[in-house]
């Protein structure tokens, strides 16, 4: 049987992860979270005291990289930084920033890319990020353009901070993500926008329950149940 690749992009906080995670389970496909590729790199240079907005210092320190993805039995990805889990550490506040400066840069990106088409030529997977169906899988089967409104996404954002214990007000979660979106826009190489055969799934107003229903009945729509 020849591997199903759905590709899912949209702005940070729309709930791509948790819902493409839930959603690979019960479809048996491989998730893979290209966020948290990033966010690795990012972690990286933060840790080392590399500014994540000086391209030439991050170019630099890319061969001093080795990121792997391992995924436990339940699926459950995990991130390797030179040998060392470091799936809990990304996720930090101060790295989101960190993650979409890097993000931005050519080099940063061409480093990545071969690592995520690699899991997409070896598996079924459910792939996000922000250029998955533009760049990374322009010929994925499924396209999905999920969003919502910048102040559901930081609504929700605040609550997951709350639940890891490192509560953020709501004001600043709302302004960094008006900010990562502007930046995941407007940067030049791999901007963040819908593929032109993508279909668009807003969250705003639907619960977690709605929403995998949409993407899943999207997905088999697409694929005619496989």
């Amino acid at each position: 049987m020849s591997h199903i690749r759905i590709a899912i992009d949209g702005p940070s906080g729309a709930g791509k992860s948790t819902l493409a995670r839930s959603a690979a389970g019960k479809l048996g496909y491989l998730y893979v979270d290209t966020g948290a590729i990033y966010r690795t790199v990012g972690y990286y240079m933060h840790m080392n005291g590399i500014d994540p907005e000086n391209e030439a210092a991050v170019t630099a320190g890319l061969p001093e990289i080795s990121v792997e993805l391992v995924y436990e039995e339940d699926g459950l990805q995990r991130m390797l930084l030179n040998g060392e889990d470091v799936t809990g550490a990304i996720r930090l506040p101060e790295i989101s920033l960190c993650a979409s400066a890097v993000s931005a840069y050519p080099s940063v990106r061409a480093f990545l890319l071969e690592m995520q088409r690699k899991l997409a030529r070896e598996h079924s997977v459910i792939m996000d990020g922000r250029d998955i169906g533009t760049v990374v899988l322009p010929d994925a089967e499924v396209k999905i353009f999920l969003t919502a409104s910048p102040e559901a996404r930081a609504e929700r954002r605040c609550l997951e901070l709350e639940q890891r214990g490192t509560p953020q007000p709501y004001e600043k979660v709302l302004e960094e993500i008006k900010k990562r979106d502007w930046n995941d826009a407007n940067r030049a190489a791999a901007p963040m926008r819908q593929a032109e055969d993508a279909v668009l799934l807003d969250t705003t107003n639907l619960n977690f329950q709605e929403s995998e229903a949409a993407l899943l009945a999207m997905i088999r729509r697409r694929t005619g149940g496989i």
